[in-house]
């Protein structure tokens, strides 16, 4: 009777062992999917921010738009010392165009730093990206403002 108990005991405890095992492996992959969602989010999260805080405000002139010009998106690139100076931008002319576009930036307490003209020939209809380099010493700054006119 005393080695019969023994072994059962011993099974209830060896199945108690794989039991606690398992639900010790379970917790621990939860643990690793959870902490691996986080670290993604929280990746996410960070270069939705910096990407919101490096946002400039683009402004149109009013004689542009009755010529038909647009913008869509854009982006500021960098160069080889690490200056970023160069305004990559999307372009949509409604209406031909054919003469200059002068870009100029303004920082966010509007100071001017930097001024570049782009000879743009477009047909209408026409839409696409353009890149204008500013002067190597131009670093384009968060919160700028870019005005074309």
């Amino acid at each position: 009777m005393k080695k019969l108990l023994t072994v059962v005991l011993m099974a209830a405890l060896a199945i108690s062992c794989n039991k606690v095992k398992e639900k010790t492996k379970e917790t621990i992959n939860k643990g690793g999917e959870t902490v691996g969602e986080m670290a993604t989010e929280f990746t996410e999260g960070v270069t939705e921010g910096v990407e919101r805080n490096l946002d400039c405000k683009v402004v149109v002139s009013e004689g542009l738009k009755a010529q038909g010009i647009s913008t869509g998106k854009y982006h500021i690139e960098n160069d080889s010392l690490g200056k970023d100076n160069k305004l990559v931008i999307y372009i949509i002319t409604e209406k031909a165009f054919k003469g200059t576009v002068t870009f100029k930036i303004n920082d966010k307490k509007g100071v001017e730093f930097g001024r570049q003209e782009l000879q743009l020939n477009a047909n209408a209809g026409a839409a696409g990206y353009y890149d204008v380099v500013f002067d190597p010493r131009t670093d384009i700054e968060v919160k700028s403002t870019i005005e074309i006119y």
